[in-house]
């Protein structure tokens, strides 16, 4: 048997290496914690990019798009991140204002515009087109997407609470037409550089 193994070249060895430096496990802070996923399928998605000459869609990354709910405020995040390599390609907050349209040539392909997408660090405006599996999936996407759209409200995105607002606030006095002529009255005009 021992014959068999040297001269069949592709038999498994085990071979076993240890590590020369022992690394501890690191923890990696995704921003997330405070949010939990409602919602994710997997797709490709592309931008737009009206700088290019001609203007042309390119292609972000493929993976699963998530909406993510904040557990204390009210907003919704679409965070998309590339396969393998998790780069977030796609980083905004889902607002009413947002027209989630489907693709002229398609059944399971959507357009929408997004005013400030973080994907790159900075906000930028993006025109986004995402192209799902089938177009099952491309339904699904679509009845979240305005399900959750239908569920925002017209509020601040702060943790500023409207009470303390209104605590901090000092209540306005009550002026009448009379005092505000008085108060004009006791105002001089002088020459330039009098006190």
């Amino acid at each position: 048997m021992s014959d068999d193994h040297e001269n069949n070249p592709e038999a498994e060895a085990d071979i076993h290496f240890k590590p020369v430096v022992q690394l501890a496990p690191v923890v990696i802070n995704t921003l997330e914690d405070d949010e939990e996923e409602i919602f994710a399928i997997r797709a490709k998605l592309f931008r737009f990019d009206s700088v290019a000459d001609p203007a042309e869609w390119k292609e972000r990354g493929v993976g699963d798009i998530r909406m993510l709910k904040h557990k204390e405020l009210p907003r919704i995040r679409l965070v998309m991140r590339r396969d393998k390599v998790l780069k977030i390609c796609c980083n905004h907050f889902l607002t009413k204002a947002m027209k989630l349209k489907s693709h002229a040539s398609s059944d399971r392909a959507f357009v929408w515009t997004t005013l400030a997408d973080f994907a790159d660090e900075e906000p930028k405006q993006e025109l986004f087109a995402i192209r799902f599996r089938d177009s099952d999936g491309a339904r699904k996407f679509r009845e979240k997407f305005e399900e959750l759209q239908a569920s925002l409200t017209d509020v601040n995105f702060t943790k500023t609470e409207d009470k303390e607002e209104k605590e901090n606030q000092k209540p306005a006095e009550d002026t009448t037409t009379d005092d505000v002529s008085k108060k004009l009255d006791k105002l001089t005009v002088g020459a330039h550089g009098d006190s």
